[in-house]
């Protein structure tokens, strides 16, 4: 790099009042509760934020793609097109009463990061892309992260295509009506490395005010599908002690569930977040409820451990209530640990720009987490206020998303190389 390169990469700045514009440019799309909104994947309003996105970045002079799993991937070509591209995104799909900023920040600021070179006519040597993965939060298909999941070959095609939402829509076909079923394969995109801005989720950066995470690790995670099993009867005429009450033997079970993690140990989480009887008769004694067991944990043995103990218990309290449960996995995603080079770019980026930072692991999953497990990969976490998302009053401070997205744009550029 020249002199005069380095000290244009020194004085590069986002455009902050741009980057919170998008931001709520994008949140007017699917809005819930005043400041929330609701995008679950491959709806109709999913469909218009992938419209508003695709604009900015066309007009951003980049050139759109789609896979088969509805992934956008944006290309702003590099003066070496042979080189791998420098990738960095998130998602726009949201909970259902989600709020402004989890995953949207990670595409605008990406794409914040490319506007700001073209503002100031900067080319680099290797391509970089902007990323919208598909389905992250798992709310109408499951699993969640699975656009990332099914690029880094963790599900194959027909696995994919044939993913049902719960009202039997089928994933290929609702990509295809939303017309972003595309033909994208993995091998058509080597990827150097890949960088995902995200906000914390969590309340340490703001109670230790600082503005930026250097991510250096996600948890495992593992889904537990439990099905339990008792007999329908009738409230006014069984008597308590021949029921086989499946909601009440779930209920206990979830009792049990609590105690296992907080017996676990501090880095242990256990919840339960889906439960749907089979029945919902006022008069019924419930023969089937099915749940959802989240087990996470930063240790691989300890996850391991935790969910077997789980599924142990789910099937002794069945047992004591004359009933039966089965516990299958769902979805198991390792404990990763981020690539050393990349995350030591964050923190190089973060000492030139006089931010203080953390370095810490996430507690939540991440599209990155996928990624990492075939491309050099870190992440980076602003602070969101209380600490609070998946829910309509998550708020990240306009200043705090440049901050990272400063970051990002410093280490994606290192990556990348200044052309010139």
């Amino acid at each position: 790099m020249t002199a005069a390169a380095r000290r244009l990469s020194n004085t590069l700045r986002v455009n902050e009042a741009r980057l919170w514009d998008r931001h709520m440019q994008m949140a007017r799309i699917g809005t819930v509760c005043g400041t929330g909104c609701r995008r679950v994947a491959l709806s109709d309003e999913d469909a218009e934020a992938r419209a508003l996105f695709a604009g900015w970045c066309i007009e951003a002079g980049l050139t759109m793609h789609s896979d088969r799993a509805g992934n956008m991937i944006a290309i702003r070509p590099g003066r070496d097109p042979s080189r791998p591209v420098v990738v960095a995104g998130s998602h726009l799909d949201t909970q259902p009463h989600g709020g402004r900023f989890d995953g949207v920040s990670g595409v605008l600021a990406a794409l914040e990061v490319v506007e700001t070179l073209n503002d100031a006519g900067v080319e680099t040597e290797a391509p970089l892309a902007v990323v919208n993965w598909t389905n992250e939060e798992g709310v109408r298909f499951a699993p969640g992260l699975l656009g990332s999941a099914w690029f880094a070959g963790l599900i194959d095609d027909a696995t994919l295509d044939d993913i049902r939402a719960p009202d039997g829509a089928r994933f290929a076909d609702e990509a295809a009506r939303i017309g972003w079923r595309g033909d994208l394969r993995p091998t058509d995109l080597p990827l150097d490395s890949f960088f995902e801005l995200h906000i914390e989720q969590g309340p340490v950066l703001e109670r230790a005010g600082v503005p930026v995470g250097v991510v250096t690790s996600v948890q495992g995670l593992r889904w537990l599908d439990v099905a339990v099993t008792g007999m329908d009867a009738h409230a006014g005429t069984t008597p308590l002690d021949v029921r086989r009450d499946a909601l009440l033997a779930a209920a206990a079970m979830l009792v049990e569930l609590n105690a296992l993690g907080r017996a676990a140990g501090p880095d242990a989480r256990v919840s339960v977040g889906r439960f749907q009887p089979a029945t919902d008769g006022p008069s019924t004694i419930a023969g089937r409820v099915d749940f959802v067991i989240d087990i996470r944990h930063p240790d691989a043995a300890t996850l391991a451990a935790l969910s077997e103990r789980c599924a142990a218990a789910c099937r002794a309290v069945a047992a004591h209530h004359g009933c039966e449960a089965q516990a299958t996995m769902r979805i198991e995603v390792p404990p990763r640990d981020f690539d050393a080079g990349c995350v030591a770019l964050l923190e190089d980026a973060a000492q030139d720009l006089a931010l203080p930072y953390r370095r810490m692991p996430s507690g939540a999953l991440h599209d990155a987490s996928n990624l990492a497990a075939n491309v050099p990969t870190a992440m980076i976490f602003v602070p969101c206020r209380d600490g609070i998302s998946h829910n309509v009053d998550e708020y990240a401070a306009p200043g705090d998303l440049a901050a990272g997205c400063n970051v990002l744009l410093r280490a994606m550029l290192a990556r990348a190389g200044m052309a010139g």
